[in-house]
This record gives structure tokens, C-alpha cells and sequence, in this order.
């Protein structure tokens, strides 16, 4: 008896509860009017009911709410929920996804140190790594993140961060997540992981000895291409001493609106991420035997260069398949227009299939020399893999194709 009710206590505590549960239940505070959806907190400001409440709160000695940049009901409701998906001591949000990229890195940095970044990242990425930081004196390093030799040299002196993003957007290449984060921890630095493609439900890079871990939650969190949001997730004393002071002080604060939206993506991650995988992994199956594809990349397929480290790493292939076209970018724009179902859009994650060409959107600003360096050819094409029917998404492509 005694037994039955430890299990039971034990089964309240929302670190213990499954995934499922994590995802619905998790950081709900109700108000005193006992709402069964989270509610909207949609204010600016809070009062104080006397001068000495206020400047007890300012001077840290209260725990309450002051001013919506510094935190929000909505707003932490949806970061308690993502450290418990996450497993992750703390969380904040952001405005963006890009917001919480800049972030993670500016609140690690400062004048004198270095960087250490693999070289395929998304556009916006590459240019705070390559553009902004140098801009404050800090140096970045650029690796081929599939090399382990170059990481090891690189990382053979102090450094104060390093970045990765796995899978990579758009051409899927995967980063040794656990061989880099010993590296990282040889140099001194930490491991930042943009685990967007992946989502929270694929890999955990937490386990695989990550530091602090991003995402965009506009992609697959919101997932209906409702909200624009961003978070960033780490140690209580990372969060609290180096990420909080920073957010506090430049604002980039997400609205208690799109809190509540992404609050809602959550409750439907789990279902909609197990069918965006099993679709994009049919997708590629189809597109496998597409004589127009010059390359076909999906790391859920062998032949993926680097299939059994994203089957290591990964639960499920993802969301994104790449492509080659054999004809450049004519033919991918003839592609792309034929397209009946599928929209062109840069986006990502959403329940609607989109497609994009990373070399005149998403990665237009490299240089050729970069985005080559990255694998971004002018005939490449970025799936990302909707909820509808397969049968119906395979029909759309294959008239697409044949029209090229």
C-alpha cells in the first residue's frame, strides 16, 4: 500500500510525468478565476500596493512580476513548459528565434574572446557570427562541422562559446554533438546547439553534452505559422546570472500573445511532429527514384553521408528533405512554380508543406564562395514536409517535376 501511493506521489512531479503529459500540463499557473486555458496575460505593467511593495521589488527581495520585459505570467508559463520538455534547469524567451541566437551568444561573450562555429547555418547566423561579433572584438572561427580534425585544432585554444547547428539548414549535415561538447569543454567553452530541424521531441542535446540549447519557436513549436518566438534553455545560474541581465537590459521580450499561441503549439507538438516524420520520410522515399534529383538529402535515409550519426543522435529522420535539381536554378524555378499544393514560402515546420531555394532566400546574402562551402548549389530545393495526405503531396511533386 505504502508502495502504491510513493509511486504515486512520485508520478505528480511534472519532471517525472511522459512526454504527452509534459507537453500539456507542463508550468500551468491558474489565476484565481480557475481557468482551464492558460490565460493571457496581456499587460505592460503590475502594481505595487504601497511605495515599499515597489522597492522591495526592485531590489530583488520580493519574487514578483514588475514590467513585461523583465517576465510575464503567459510568458513564463510557456518557458516552464519548454525546460521540463527540455530537461533544462531553466528558460527564457524571446521575440525570435533569432533573438535567442543573438542572445545565447551575447550574454557568453565579451571584447578579446573567441568563437568557434560550424560553417552551415542559416543565413541570419552566419552573419551575427560573421558580421556582428568581430564588430565587439570577438574573433570567430568557422569549421566544417562534419570534421573532427578541424574542430580539434580549432579548439585546441581558449574559447569562450561554440555554435552548431544540427541537423543544418538547409543541406542536413550532421555535427557529432557528444565529440564536439567534450572539445568544447577541453577549451572552456560552451556548447550552444540550434536544435530547430530536430525539434525538442528528436534529440536532446542536452544528453549528448550541450550547454545551452535554441530554437525558434515560430518553426515547429507554434507550427501553424501563427507566432514569431524564440527561446533559449540552460542551467538555472546561466539563465539567472548571464541570460536574464542581458534580455532585461535590450528587450527582447516575447509578447504574452504569442506566449499563449505557442503554449497551444506545445499541447499538439508531439502528434503533429510523428506525422510530419512519417510524411517526409515517404516524401523521400518517393524522391529517391526521381531521375530530375541530381542529390537527395533526408538523414532519415541511408543514403544520407551521415545517416548512422543522425540515427545516433536523432529518434526520426525530421520534418526537411533537400534537393538537388539537375538543372540549376531553371530548373528548380520551374519547379517551384509548377508546384500546385506545396507554396513557396521561407518557413519552416509548418502543418502546410512549404518550399523554398536557399541560394536566392534564406542564404541570398553569402557569397557564392560560402554558400557553396556550405553545399548550397543553385539547384537545390528545401522541403519542408506538411500534414497532409502523402498521396496528395506525392502527386503535387511528381507534376511538379515533370514539368521542369
Amino acid at each position: 500500500m505504502g508502495s502504491k501511493k510513493r509511486s504515486s506521489n512520485k508520478a505528480m512531479r511534472p519532471a517525472d510525468w511522459r512526454l504527452a503529459t509534459k507537453l500539456v500540463q507542463g508550468g500551468l499557473a491558474r489565476s484565481e478565476f480557475s481557468e482551464t486555458c492558460e490565460a493571457i496575460f496581456m499587460t505592460s505593467g503590475y502594481v505595487y500596493a504601497s511605495a515599499e511593495e515597489a522597492e522591495a521589488a526592485f531590489a530583488n527581495k520580493k519574487a514578483r512580476f514588475i514590467y513585461s520585459r523583465f517576465g510575464n505570467p503567459t510568458v513564463q508559463m510557456f518557458e516552464q513548459r519548454m525546460a521540463l520538455l527540455e530537461g533544462t534547469e531553466a528558460a527564457r524567451a524571446t521575440a525570435t528565434g533569432m533573438a535567442a541566437v543573438f542572445a545565447s551568444l551575447m550574454s557568453l561573450v565579451r571584447t578579446g574572446d573567441r568563437v568557434v562555429s560550424s560553417d552551415a547555418l542559416f543565413g541570419s547566423c552566419q552573419f551575427i557570427l560573421a558580421e556582428i561579433l568581430p564588430r565587439f572584438g570577438v574573433e570567430t572561427v568557422f569549421v566544417d562541422g562534419r570534421d573532427l580534425a578541424q574542430w580539434k585544432k580549432a579548439l585546441a585554444k581558449k574559447t569562450a562559446a561554440v555554435f552548431v547547428e544540427s541537423p543544418s539548414n538547409p543541406a542536413l549535415r550532421i555535427v557529432d554533438l557528444p565529440a564536439v561538447a567534450k572539445l568544447a569543454r577541453g577549451a572552456g567553452a560552451k556548447l550552444i546547439v540550434d536544435n530547430v530541424f530536430a525539434t525538442p521531441l528528436l534529440q536532446r542535446p542536452l544528453q549528448h553534452g550541450a550547454d545551452v540549447i535554441v530554437y525558434s519557436a515560430t518553426k515547429h513549436i507554434d507550427g501553424q505559422g501563427r507566432a514569431l518566438g524564440g527561446v533559449v534553455l540552460g542551467s538555472r545560474r546561466y539563465v539567472e546570472e548571464q541570460l536574464q541581465p542581458f534580455l532585461r537590459h535590450t528587450g527582447p521580450s516575447l509578447s504574452p500573445m504569442n506566449a499563449w499561441l505557442l503554449l497551444k503549439g506545445l499541447e499538439t507538438l508531439e502528434l503533429r511532429v510523428a506525422r510530419h516524420c512519417t510524411n517526409a520520410a515517404r516524401i523521400a522515399d518517393f524522391l529517391a527514384h526521381q531521375k530530375a534529383l541530381k542529390t537527395l538529402l533526408y538523414p532519415g535515409l541511408a543514403s544520407h553521408p551521415q545517416h548512422d550519426l543522425a540515427m545516433a543522435q536523432m529518434s526520426a529522420g525530421g520534418s526537411l528533405v533537400t534537393f538537388e535539381l539537375a538543372g540549376g536554378k531553371k530548373a528548380a524555378f520551374r519547379f517551384l512554380n509548377a508546384l500546385k499544393m506545396v507554396v513557396i514560402s521561407n518557413n519552416l515546420g509548418d502543418t502546410k508543406s512549404l518550399v523554398t531555394h536557399p541560394a536566392t532566400t534564406t542564404h541570398q546574402r553569402l557569397s557564392p564562395e560560402i554558400r557553396a562551402q556550405q553545399g548550397i548549389t543553385d539547384g537545390m530545393v528545401r522541403l519542408s514536409v506538411g500534414l497532409e495526405d502523402p498521396v496528395d503531396l506525392q502527386a503535387d511533386l511528381a507534376q511538379a517535376l515533370a514539368a521542369i
